[in-house]
C-alpha cells in the first residue's frame, strides 16, 4: 500500500455567514490513488473542491496538496495541480496545436518542452492528423480526452476532475477511464467528482458528502458490504438519502 499522501485534511470547516457548506471533514488521499468524491447538488462537495484546488480559503482547519499548506501556500498548489471541469474550457477559435502551446506557456513551459509534448500528447490521443483543427470542430469525446491531457501537461501531482464525463457516451466514458487509470498508473493522483455510480466502481477509494460531511468512506466493495448493496448506485440513494439540507 503506498502511504505517501497527496492530499492531507483535517477538521476543515467552510462557513459563510450562518452557513456551514464543509463541516470538519478529515480525510486523506494516497499517491496515485483514484479518490473518488461524490455528493448529491448542495452536499459541499464544490466548496471542498475550491479549497483543495487553491481557490478558496478555509474558515478552519488544516491540510496539504501536494506537500503545500491550504491556507499559506495557494499559488503553489495551483502551480502544482492539474484541473478540468465538465463544461470545454479550451480555446474554440485556436487549433489543437495552439491550445497545447498556449496552456503550456500559462504552465510556464519552455518552447522546447512545450514542442515535444505537442508532438507526444497528439500522438498518444491519436490526434496527429487534427493538429490543425479548431477545437469548436472536435467531437465531443476528442474535446474531453484533449482537455484531459492538457490539464497533464505540465506533469502535475494531482489532476482534479470535476464530473469529467458529462454528456458523453458510454463508449467514450470508457475509454476516458483507461487515460485516467493510466494516469493514476504513472503516479498522478486523481481526484474525480461524478454523478455517473458506475464511474465510482472504477475508483480505489469513495467517499459520499451529506450536508457537507463526510458521511461514509471505503473502496466500493467495503461500501457495498457496509450497507448490504448491490451497486455503488444503491449506496449512493441510502447514504445520500440520509440529506436535510435543500439542493
Amino acid at each position: 500500500m503506498n502511504t505517501e499522501y497527496a492530499i492531507r485534511i483535517r477538521n476543515l470547516v467552510k462557513k459563510f455567514g450562518d452557513f456551514t457548506a464543509v463541516d470538519n471533514i478529515t480525510f486523506d488521499v494516497r499517491k496515485g490513488e483514484i479518490f473518488g468524491f461524490l455528493g448529491a447538488n448542495g452536499a459541499g462537495k464544490t466548496t471542498a473542491m475550491r479549497i483543495l484546488c487553491g481557490l478558496s480559503r478555509p474558515t478552519s482547519g488544516s491540510g496539504t496538496v501536494a506537500g503545500f499548506d491550504i491556507c499559506r501556500e495557494q499559488e503553489k498548489i495551483k502551480r502544482n495541480i492539474g484541473y478540468m471541469s465538465q463544461k470545454f474550457s479550451l480555446y474554440p477559435d485556436l487549433t489543437v496545436r495552439e491550445n497545447i502551446r498556449l496552456f503550456g506557456g500559462i504552465y510556464g513551459l519552455k518552447d522546447r518542452e512545450i514542442k515535444e509534448k505537442t508532438e507526444r500528447m497528439l500522438d498518444m490521443l491519436e490526434m496527429k492528423d487534427a493538429g490543425g483543427r479548431f477545437a469548436a470542430e472536435l467531437p465531443l469525446g476528442w474535446k474531453q480526452k484533449l482537455s484531459f491531457s492538457i490539464a497533464l501537461v505540465h506533469s502535475p501531482r494531482i489532476i482534479f476532475l470535476d464530473e469529467p464525463t458529462g454528456g458523453v457516451d458510454p463508449e467514450t466514458r470508457r475509454r476516458f477511464w483507461e487515460l485516467i487509470y493510466d494516469t493514476a498508473g504513472n503516479g498522478t493522483t486523481v481526484f474525480v467528482t461524478t454523478h455517473y455510480m458506475d464511474e465510482a466502481e472504477y475508483c480505489d477509494r469513495v467517499s459520499i458528502m451529506v450536508d457537507g460531511r463526510i458521511d461514509a468512506m471505503d473502496s466500493p466493495a467495503g461500501l457495498k458490504e457496509r450497507f448490504a448493496a448491490r451497486s455503488m448506485d444503491e449506496v449512493f440513494r441510502i447514504v445520500a438519502g440520509k440529506a436535510v439540507r435543500e439542493e
